[in-house]
């Protein structure tokens, strides 16, 4: 089944996913996790929308590839055209607010980057993007105070807040669109704290936002 944008309240969705604008490196910790130097402005990737799954449904992982690791991210919907915006009309545009797994097959990004190749094929293959379902911004107080979690196992593996990031939400996403025109329906996917690592086919996942929404999930391969 083709992904389809949810709210969490069961309101529906009539947007149509276009792209996934990634952020890399946007939490200190994570960069000096992987050993990667802190970037000096926002480092910027795409997901096409086949990348995107619900990740309230068991998803697959690839195999024979090497590691698929986990990137727990706050994602953040679109709903009105963002062309070189300033944060004002960012803040109008912004309509749902979820949680999102950067999936990576992180041994072929390790190649890639040291020929010097894009990440495309690390980041961007199908079902690369498990997404929640979206609360409504009015449920948030404060974009740079939300808590994403992910349990593995029964094992906390991930567990930071937004206030954290590098670049905040809001200027974020203004930069994004003085790249690309961000269009209703795109989602930004806006970084991942400390604590990444390797998953593999019957895992059981959890995850949760700020208290806001929880997702119980697994992993299955193709």
């Amino acid at each position: 089944m083709a992904y389809q944008h949810r709210f969490l309240n069961g309101q529906a969705c009539e947007l149509t996913l276009g792209k996934i604008v990634c952020v890399g490196r946007n939490y200190a910790e994570h960069a000096k996790e992987l050993n990667n130097p802190i970037p000096s402005e926002p480092m910027l990737f795409i997901k096409p929308a086949t990348a995107a799954s619900e990740l309230e449904s068991a998803f697959e992982i690839p195999t024979g590839l090497g590691s698929v690791h986990f990137e727990t991210e706050m994602s953040v919907l679109i709903g009105a055209t963002l062309c070189k915006a300033d944060e004002a009309l960012v803040s109008e545009a912004v309509i749902g607010i979820g949680v999102g797994l950067d999936l990576t097959l992180r041994d072929l990004q390790d190649g890639l980057k040291a020929k010097g190749h894009p990440w495309e094929k690390a980041k961007s293959f199908d079902g690369a993007c498990p997404l929640s379902v979206f609360v409504t911004p009015d449920k948030i107080d404060d974009l740079q105070d939300v808590q994403m979690r992910l349990v593995v196992n029964g094992e906390v593996k991930q567990d930071g807040n937004s206030a954290y990031m590098l670049n905040k939400v809001l200027p974020l996403i203004s930069y994004i669109s003085q790249f690309f025109t961000l269009e209703p329906g795109d989602v930004v996917m806006t970084g991942t704290p400390a604590g990444v690592g390797p998953i593999a086919q019957g895992d059981s996942l959890f995850v949760e936002l700020s208290g806001l929404l929880s997702v119980h999930t697994s992993v299955m391969a193709k």
